[in-house]
């Protein structure tokens, strides 16, 4: 009996270091995502910017659970199903490369309209809705993609659904409160608009990598963004003292 109810401490233990290790994980490998919502969601008018980002990041929640109900699927996704001069393609692959091509796009097409300063236009309600649309179906979307490594990541450290549900609600809900945050300090401050869109097309060039097999460390990318948002700090406290 009494060895009995050490083995479900034991279990009940393991079950909640894989629950926070697994929640820690998603909330860091969410960073680049809550950069591309907030991004995104400035270019709406500002009351509905939240609303955005809540359907927004709650039909990634929705897309994620799908993924991790259907397993067995994206298992299959690590497939090869086809061959080309010697390289295998597969589902995973196709996934990683079209959402790093979208991402590298979307990001240079931004940096470009911001340093030209051609901010157009929302215009009517009814392009304001077509744009709330769009912006929710493409953070749903990226979302997919920057998630599904991750997905693979928790598959491999527990074999516990609930756990790897529960994490991932509680990363959406931290991606949900700081998205705002953030939101406001990349309008604020343009030149830290500048700097997220370099580490996005950072991020894409990573995913294309990914895509072809080649693996760069994500470190290397949190380290380097991490040195550079540092520096801009610095800049960002002397502008302010001499103004």
């Amino acid at each position: 009996m009494l060895e009995l109810i050490k083995m479900e401490h034991l279990l009940t233990l393991d079950m909640l270091f894989a629950f926070l290790t697994l929640s820690l994980m998603e909330v860091i490998l969410g960073i680049d995502n809550i950069i591309f919502i907030s991004i995104l969601t400035n270019k709406l008018p500002k009351e509905i910017r939240a609303r955005a980002r809540f359907f927004g990041i709650g039909l990634a929640l929705v897309t994620r659970i799908l993924m991790l109900l259907s397993i067995k699927w994206i298992m299959g996704l690590t497939e090869p199903f086809a061959e080309i001069s010697g390289f295998d393609l597969t589902g995973r692959g196709l996934i990683l490369f079209s959402g790093g091509m979208f991402l590298l796009i979307k990001s240079v097409k931004e940096l470009y309209l911001f340093v030209e300063k051609e901010h157009p236009e929302i215009g009517s309600k009814l392009n304001i809705r077509k744009n709330l649309v769009g912006i929710i179906i493409q953070i749903a979307l990226l979302d997919i993609v920057f998630s599904f490594d991750s997905i693979l990541t928790a598959i491999g450290m527990t074999d516990n659904l609930p756990i790897m549900i529960a994490a991932i609600v509680v990363a959406m809900v931290v991606m949900l409160c700081f998205s705002g945050v953030v939101s406001d300090l990349v309008e604020k401050f343009p030149s830290l608009q500048i700097l997220a869109l370099t580490f996005l097309i950072l991020i894409g060039f990573i995913l294309i990598f990914e895509a072809i097999e080649i693996h760069v460390p994500k470190s290397y990318i949190y380290a380097a963004v991490g040195f550079s948002l540092l520096v801009e700090l610095i800049n960002m406290r002397a502008r302010l003292r001499r103004g």
